[in-house]
C-alpha cells in the first residue's frame, strides 16, 4: 500500500495557486494541434472542487453567448499550464450547483472581504 501512495506523491502538482469554490479563475490549458502546441484560457467560476490525491479535479462554469459551459479539469494534469485567481468569491456551500438555475444578475458572486 505504501508503494501506491509513493507513486501518487510523485505525480502531485504543488505549483498551482490555491483557490476555492466561488472564485473566478483563469485556467491556462496547453492544447496540441498536430505538431503545434498553444495555450488556451478558460475563465469562469469554480462550482466544484473534488479533493484527493491523483484523482483530484475541479469544475469551472462560464456563460458564453447566453449558454452555460462547464469544463472539468484534473488538478494534477500536465496539460494545465497555470491557474490565476481573478476574484475571490464568498459562498456558503462547497458545491455551488445552484448557479446552473440562475440567470444574469442573480448568478453574480459576492466578493470575499479581506
Amino acid at each position: 500500500m505504501d508503494v501506491i501512495k509513493q507513486i501518487e506523491k510523485e505525480h502531485l502538482r504543488l505549483d498551482l495557486e490555491a483557490f476555492s469554490p466561488g472564485d473566478r479563475v483563469k485556467v491556462h490549458v496547453r492544447i496540441r494541434e498536430g505538431e503545434k502546441e498553444r495555450v488556451q484560457v478558460f475563465q469562469g467560476i469554480v462550482i466544484r472542487k473534488k479533493n484527493g490525491t491523483t484523482d483530484a479535479s475541479f469544475t469551472v462554469r462560464k456563460v458564453s453567448y447566453g449558454i452555460g459551459v462547464e469544463r472539468i479539469f484534473p488538478t494534477n494534469s500536465p496539460a494545465l499550464d497555470k491557474i490565476e485567481v481573478v476574484e475571490k468569491g464568498s459562498v456558503r456551500r462547497s458545491k455551488i450547483y445552484y448557479l446552473r438555475g440562475l440567470k444574469e444578475k442573480a448568478a453574480r458572486m459576492k466578493l470575499r472581504r479581506k
